[in-house]
C-alpha cells in the first residue's frame, strides 16, 4: 500500500537533497593527495614505507540513529544493525546493505544497492540508480526519474 499523502513528499525530498549537497561539499573537500606533499621514495631497497592505497572509500558519518553515506565509484558494505536509518548521496557505488533499515533516502545517480530488509519507508529521489530490498513491505517515493526498484524476494 502506498501512501498518496504528498506532504511528505517535499520534506524527504529536502532532506536527500541537503544530504546530497553536505556529501558533495565534503567529497570535494576530501579530494586531493592523502599522504600530504610526500614524495613516493625511488629507492630500489626494500622499506617498510606504507604503499598509498588506491582503493577509494566512502564518507561516512552517523547522526543519532541514521548512517549517512556518500561516495563516487566505491563497493562496500553498510549496515544498519536492527532499525538505523541509511541516506545514501553520491554516484556509480554498488553498496550491499546489511540488517534491517528503518528509513532509507537515495540520491545521487547510478548507483546500485541492495537492501536486505527496509522497515517504514523508501525514497529515491536520484536518477538511474537500481534499488533491490529482499525483505520488508515499505512504503516507496521514487521522486526521480529512470530508477528501478525491486523487491528481491
Amino acid at each position: 500500500m502506498h501512501n498518496t499523502d504528498s506532504s511528505s513528499r517535499p520534506m524527504a525530498a529536502a532532506a536527500v537533497l541537503t544530504l546530497s549537497a553536505a556529501v558533495m561539499v565534503f567529497g570535494i573537500a576530501g579530494c586531493g593527495p592523502k599522504n600530504g606533499n610526500t614524495v613516493p621514495s625511488t629507492s630500489s631497497s626494500a622499506s617498510s614505507t606504507p604503499t598509498p592505497s588506491t582503493t577509494r572509500t566512502g564518507a561516512q558519518f552517523d547522526i543519532g540513529n541514521t548512517i549517512n553515506y556518500g561516495s563516487l565509484g566505491t563497493t562496500t558494505t553498510l549496515d544498519c544493525g536492527d532499525g538505523k536509518s541509511l541516506n545514501v548521496g553520491g554516484s556509480n557505488n554498488t553498496l550491499t546493505v546489511k540488517g534491517t533499515c528503518g528509513m532509507v533516502s537515495i540520491g545521487g545517480a547510478d548507483n546500485k544497492i541492495t537492501i536486505d530488509k527496509i522497515d517504514k519507508q523508501l525514497n529515491v529521489v536520484g536518477f538511474n540508480n537500481t534499488i533491490s530490498y529482499k525483505d520488508g513491505n515499505p512504503q516507496v517515493e521514487n521522486l526521480g526519474s529512470g530508477n528501478t526498484i525491486n523487491k528481491a524476494g
